[in-house]
């Protein structure tokens, strides 16, 4: 999930094009890009394209953004979207442990609702981290469900109030830094958040780069032009892919051997140096370049 491209669900005719488009996932919004007073029509927009995409078998994966837990919005966006087709739920604002558990709890009534049969397996969570306090106890949140798969960086929510800069290199370093350790205690994936400037190609593609650098599995897009970026940013190189291959060869021959470490391309490789590399290759493939 290299890129993932925010749709409004207030403009389904947008859906079809963002389906047909480059990006790996489309994350379906239906918090803060629609109006408040278009809410109860965006959830049946988006209900409908769930179903009819998840039938499609499309090969991206489909997000959805729903109302907080707090707002009257969210039991409502949960019951409309928990169906066959809905990869992840993407759950805004998150910021304590019991209220993920009752996220979770309405999600539970939701599967059950549509029976034991229409649901393949357990609606899985991408949590947004978007508060001081969200960010203190992001690895608490990340380990508090089985179904927690992601935790994603909202800037803007978080940085605004504050009056941070939103380009302060060293604040979005420390930002990402703090997610990607706190879902790697986790064991889920970290997913870097938005960049508002469309017009800065080159300032989206350094931010996705220093994501890419601390384990990132992917950045948001809000506009199509940024999809390319993001594609080329999280693809592993060619001289990765080629010095992964080489590990994997060496690793097997040392375990044939009964080596427990050994050298590479001139470098020291053990265990670690192993797992990184069969992620590597396995993206490779996955993308058609190994």
């Amino acid at each position: 999930m290299r890129s993932k491209l925010f749709v409004p669900g207030s403009r389904p005719e947008l859906f079809p094009k963002a389906l047909a488009g480059a990006a790996d996932a489309l994350s379906i919004d239906l918090e803060d890009a629609v109006a408040e007073s278009r809410k109860a029509e965006a959830r049946a927009n988006v209900g409908a394209f769930i179903a009819e995409a998840g039938q499609a078998a499309t090969g991206k994966a489909l997000i959805v953004r729903v109302n907080a837990l707090d707002t009257p919005h969210f039991a409502d966006d949960v019951a409309a979207i928990v169906r066959p087709g809905l990869d992840l739920l993407n759950l805004p604002k998150a910021e304590t442990v019991d209220q993920v558990r009752a996220a979770v709890e309405v999600i539970e009534r939701a599967e059950r609702a549509a029976g034991p049969q229409a649901l393949p397996q357990p609606v899985r969570l991408l949590l947004n981290i978007e508060t001081p306090r969200g960010l203190r106890l992001a690895a608490e949140l990340a380990a508090c469900s089985p179904r927690i798969a992601g935790l994603q960086i909202g800037y803007g929510d978080l940085f605004e109030p504050l009056q941070i800069a939103r380009r302060d290199p060293a604040a979005v370093h420390a930002v990402m830094l703090a997610v990607r350790l706190a879902a790697g205690e986790a064991g889920v994936f970290a997913y870097d958040g938005a960049f508002a400037n469309v017009q800065d190609a080159e300032g989206y593609k350094a931010e996705a780069e220093v994501a890419r650098r601390l384990g990132f599995l992917g950045k948001s897009c809000i506009h199509p032009s940024q999809i390319a970026l993001a594609n080329e940013v999280f693809r592993p190189s060619d001289e990765e892919i080629a010095h992964a291959l080489r590990v994997l060869d060496a690793a097997r021959e040392a375990e044939a051997r009964g080596v427990g470490a050994y050298m590479v391309d001139g470098k020291m490789v053990d265990g670690p140096f192993v797992r990184r590399a069969e992620v590597i290759v396995a993206t490779a493939r996955r993308l058609g370049l190994a």
